[in-house]
């Protein structure tokens, strides 16, 4: 094989990302933005992160199922890349994916700084594929694609962690502001002492909230079920689609997928003990049921009965009602009592 062009390894030219912090002995889903340098389509860019289903990559954007592959995306576009995360030596990277064949003329410097946009550095690929000599890469040679990542909670919750490629003229304080962490948070994760310091290009690791699933068991496939607000996932082998919407209370909302999936068959996905099927919901007085989804393993997906008391509130306010009252005719009276003693001053 023929060898590739010589990496020239310059101080200069070395990109300073700061690698996310991650000690969770689990994997996760993790989010990262991707700057194409020129014009390119969504295919293109799910063949190069091995992104498994266009699905995937159309659920992370917030793209309808219908989005053709072939979806012009313009230079300097932001698409984000879901992917696996796993924490080795307590910090985080991507797990197994991406994969990337080396090409003609190609140099680990390019590869990082241009072809994956500086989500990493040369010297980070070099690392994790054991390469001695960075400057000795063959051509069709396969490399791992250390994306930064985390699985670790922060403030004491579950989150899903977003690489977010910093933009000219942004701060600590809008980014903040638009994901709906705060100032301390950021500066925390990424080791940053002074919010003035950072650079646009720089990839930040953002917490973003995650909606409130049933997937409770980590002998569920897919747990833990993380899912950022806007955006929506599928799940159990493709047979259920969960989407988040902070509207809808940050609770997870799970549906089978109604994809034509070939030579598959899904398992039921039936609530036991009642006439229900995931997503389904039925409401009795002030008891609202809910069959939602809880889980896969290699031959069931778990599902689980929720109730909520609709009346909750009202019942509360309710039991309140003769105290406030109370409370509320003697604060009255002693207005009117105060008023009447000025009148006859």
């Amino acid at each position: 094989m023929g060898s590739a062009t010589l990496l020239l390894v310059l101080p200069f030219l070395s990109l300073a990302q700061a690698a996310f912090t991650c000690n969770s002995a689990t994997t996760c889903n993790a989010l990262i933005d991707y700057v194409s340098p020129n014009t390119t389509t969504l295919s293109a860019i799910q063949t190069l992160f091995d992104v498994r289903n266009l699905r995937t990559l159309l659920g992370a954007n917030s793209l309808p199922t219908s989005t053709s592959p072939n979806l012009s995306v313009a230079a300097k576009d932001k698409i984000v890349i879901p992917f696996r995360c796993r924490c080795s030596n307590g910090t985080g990277i991507s797990n197994r994916w991406p994969l990337y064949t080396v090409q003609k003329d190609d140099g680990l410097y390019h590869i990082a700084a241009e072809v994956f946009g500086g989500l990493m550095t040369f010297q980070e690929i070099q690392a994790v594929n054991n390469i001695s000599d960075p400057d000795q890469i063959e051509v069709g040679q396969e490399l791992r694609i250390p994306l930064p990542c985390s699985c670790d909670n922060v403030n004491g919750s579950k989150v899903v962690h977003y690489g977010h490629v910093v933009e000219a003229g942004s701060s600590v304080e809008l980014i903040a502001g638009e994901y709906g962490t705060t100032e301390e948070t950021l500066l925390r994760l990424n080791g940053i002492t002074d919010p003035k310091n950072l650079q646009a290009g720089h990839v930040l690791d953002v917490p973003l909230k995650a909606c409130m699933s049933m997937v409770a068991n980590n002998n569920s496939l897919d747990y833990p079920l993380l899912v950022a607000n806007g955006t929506y996932v599928y799940t159990a082998n493709s047979c259920v689609m969960c989407k988040c919407d902070s509207a809808n209370n940050w609770t997870l909302q799970c549906e089978p997928s109604q994809l034509q999936l070939p030579n598959k068959t899904c398992p039921s996905m039936h609530c036991e003990g009642s006439s229900l099927n995931i997503g389904n919901v039925t409401s009795v007085g002030c008891n609202q049921t809910t069959c939602a989804y809880a889980g896969y393993t290699s031959q069931t997906i778990l599902t689980r009965l929720v109730v909520d008391n609709t009346c909750l509130a009202s019942n509360d306010a309710r039991k309140l009602g003769p105290l406030g009252w109370s409370w509320g005719f003697l604060f009255i009276s002693f207005q009117l009592l105060s008023l009447r003693l000025q009148i006859f001053q």
